[in-house]
């Protein structure tokens, strides 16, 4: 997909874009050059866009809303020649028909752009090839951001971003269009470093380097540096040491009841060693038979953790700390607690997750002409469908593959499993996993 530069780093005038509203943009886009320039109304199957998307349910009032997000959110052009500046400002998604056509009938979207931006989107003269299937397995919305960015300047001689002032990338990173001032020590720790982070265990073409300018000591424009991992892919591929995200580990964090941004966040952030033996410490007491029940495994975790109870006899005694909230990044509105239908979507997240380590897990098990029978049969069924970084990366290494392997495994959970999981399949799994505040 080719993506106008214009809008990959994009700051909302109102509202808040989501990791789930830049998905679901991409793959409109993607289908919309596939449509062509020309057409001045798309359409599209609604189960195809939910595919491409991976927005993994058939929640519609869910989708409206990511959709309404994008209609919220302005995108500003600036041109100049001949003598001529112009600039303009629109939405960035016109108006959209979702056709629910009753039983047995597929359901259709159909969209448009705005009249102004509308070539500018769909044949863009400047642009980044931007892969759904790669940008899609970020999992939290700064990172998707950087990624983008990343691959924007990936060809660039000086391989440099824009640089802008802290504010301005406070919005672009977070989606937020309240934000008014800034605590550049917050936005670098919660935000900018752990997506640095998520982008150098997942990308396998580039990581990015923060560059700060300072005015005084106060630290007032930021960019980044693109760093290509040519030699590092040649030579680390199968290095255990790589910082790689153990997604098993994260998925037991959040089933004590952590958020999965928030689950993610701290295995950034904190070294892996110290998080499995506080877990166990935690599991320890949950099982313990002689001490009142938990009110929050949650809260205990995070005080064990910071207290470093991992691996100390007689910690277990230790009361449940009171709820306390993190440093806010920036002034603003609070952010609204989560529908029903988010929730929905975070246990629809969790429940493919664990099929994908159960199929993961099926593989291993598998004798050895099986599993070359099931890698012929994605190859035959899948390979020629997926980004061509990832068929390379599937070529090289195989399932052993950081992103190849988790394609693999997905469409491996997908032939084993095929069917669909109702509602009430996944209250019945949310609550056998004990997430809580869902």
């Amino acid at each position: 997909m080719a993506k106008a530069n214009e809008a990959i780093a994009i700051r909302p005038k109102r509202g808040r874009l989501t990791l789930l509203s830049r998905r679901i943009y991409n793959a409109l886009l993607y289908h919309s050059q596939r449509q062509g320039v020309d057409e001045p109304v798309y359409k599209l199957a609604l189960s195809e866009l939910i595919g491409d998307a991976r927005f993994n349910s058939n929640n519609t009032e869910l989708l409206k809303s990511h959709l309404r997000d994008m209609q919220a959110t302005t995108i500003e052009w600036s041109t100049s020649g001949a003598g001529l500046k112009r600039w303009v400002s629109s939405q960035l998604l016109g108006t959209v028909t979702i056709e629910e056509q009753g039983r047995g009938r597929p359901c259709t979207i159909t969209w448009r752009y705005p009249e102004e931006i509308r070539e500018r989107l769909v044949k863009p003269h400047q642009y980044t090839r931007v892969l759904l299937e790669i940008s899609g397995q970020m999992r939290s919305y700064p990172a998707a951001v950087l990624y983008e960015i990343g691959a924007r300047y990936l060809t660039s001689p000086s391989r440099l971003s824009m640089r802008e002032d802290v504010l301005w990338w406070a919005a672009v990173l977070t989606g937020r269009s309240d934000i008014t001032e800034v605590d550049y020590r917050f936005l670098k720790r919660d935000v900018i470093s752990k997506a640095l982070a998520e982008i150098d265990a997942l990308c396998e073409d580039f990581s990015l380097e923060l560059i700060e300018h300072k005015r005084g000591r106060r630290i007032e424009e930021i960019q980044f540096r693109v760093l290509p991992k040519v030699q590092q892919r040649l030579g680390a591929a199968d290095d255990p040491s790589r910082n790689v995200f153990d997604l098993e580990l994260v998925g037991k964090l959040i089933a004590l009841g952590i958020k999965q941004d928030e689950a993610q966040d701290l295995y950034a952030t904190t070294d892996e060693a110290q998080l499995r033996g506080t877990l166990e410490h935690v599991e320890q007491r949950l099982r313990s038979q002689s001490l009142p029940a938990l009110k929050s495994p949650a809260a205990y975790f995070k005080d064990a953790l910071k207290k470093g109870y991992a691996g100390v006899k007689g910690a277990i005694e230790v009361s449940e700390p009171a709820s306390a909230s993190a440093p806010a990044l920036a002034q603003g509105r609070a952010a609204p607690a989560a529908s029903g239908e988010d929730r929905m979507h975070r246990i629809r997240e969790l429940w493919e997750n664990d099929r994908m380590q159960k199929a993961k897990a099926l593989y291993k098990e598998m004798p050895e002409a099986m599993q070359a029978e099931m890698r012929s049969r994605f190859e035959t069924e899948r390979l020629a469908q997926i980004a061509t970084p990832i068929a390379r990366a599937w070529r090289r290494d195989g399932p052993a593959s950081r992103i190849a392997g988790t394609t693999f495994h997905r469409w491996l959970a997908q032939v084993t499993w095929p069917e669909e999981p109702s509602d009430r399949v996944l209250l019945d799994f949310a609550l056998a996993q004990g997430v809580a505040g869902m």
